[in-house]
């Protein structure tokens, strides 16, 4: 399958589907279809990391198979596991009629074998994105398992022997570099580090996602972003959360965007008591008075 035609057509058919690429993403992205290599998406949080994979999947018509990582992720939960209680059942129901070597063999088949995300995805006839999702979340172990993926698209089951994907997915990792991954995950994968777009891409963005809301308050709404971000904050504002202020002036029909609507609604993009007090102070809201 050709993913892309050209880093051309990723700008235009991810701008189709509400992403607007810049540049270096488009060429990355091409890339990484062309050359079926899987791309490694870094940088802080809520800059669209997660909604790239999202939108290569809806701009190509394809599945999206997500494994969403974390502290204690393992085997069982990323590749694979076998459905315990059934095959105790079946050990159950034929217990004398014959040898432990065939129950062994009979209960090890594809009908006791509960797929994960990443079998998932390697085992689709169908075009698939696999998103490895904050992949610096989980023990640097479980990077283990991600290179035999990664590196020739298949899966060994030692049961059942290695299955190799018949159509390679899209594969997008993202990382919020909480830690630094392995030199041999790196080295399978192309890299794309996003970072929060200027104020121009960001006004593009916010308008294209709530073309409803006045140009002026766009404007105010961006440079009021820019301000927190530039703060001492636990969680700076993400794009998504620019858009859902918008989408929240647009609901209370805010023509302007005074100090007073800005503390009336900075809850929308501030999810932290101490960041609360610090923009207040900042930006001379009511609250701080």
């Amino acid at each position: 399958m050709t993913w892309f035609a050209s880093p051309a057509d990723v700008t235009t058919r991810l701008g189709e589907v509400g992403y607007l690429a810049d540049a270096a993403t488009s060429v990355t992205v091409y890339l990484a279809g062309a050359l079926e290599k899987p791309l490694l998406v870094e940088g802080p949080a809520g800059v669209g990391k997660t909604e790239l994979a999202k939108a290569v999947a809806r701009a190509t018509d394809a599945e999206l198979v997500r494994l969403q990582c974390y502290e204690g992720l393992d085997e069982a939960r990323a590749l694979y596991e076998w459905n315990y209680k059934k095959q105790l059942l079946r050990i159950q129901a034929s217990s004398g009629d014959q040898e432990w070597s065939e129950t062994h063999d009979d209960i090890f088949t594809e009908e006791f074998l509960l797929t994960r995300p990443l079998l998932t995805a390697i085992r689709r006839d169908d075009p698939t994105v696999l998103l490895i999702d904050e992949v610096d979340k989980t023990d640097v172990e479980v990077e283990g398992l991600l290179l035999e993926v990664l590196s020739d698209y298949q899966v060994t089951v030692p049961e059942l022997g290695t299955i190799t994907a018949t159509r390679r997915p899209f594969v997008l990792l993202t990382s919020n570099a909480s830690r630094e991954l392995s030199e041999a995950v790196k080295r399978r994968c192309l890299y794309l580090h996003l970072d929060y777009p200027d104020s121009e891409r960001e006004r593009e963005i916010v308008a294209s996602q709530v073309p409803d809301l006045d140009d002026r308050v766009v404007g105010q709404l961006v440079a009021t972003v820019a301000r927190l971000r530039e703060l001492d904050l636990k969680k700076a504002p993400s794009i998504a959360e620019s858009v859902d202020w918008a989408r929240t002036l647009v609901a209370l029909e805010i023509r302007d965007l005074d100090e007073a609507t800005v503390d009336a609604t900075l809850g929308v993009v501030l999810k932290h008591v101490s960041d609360h007090r610090r923009a207040a102070k900042e930006l001379k809201l009511a609250r701080a008075r």
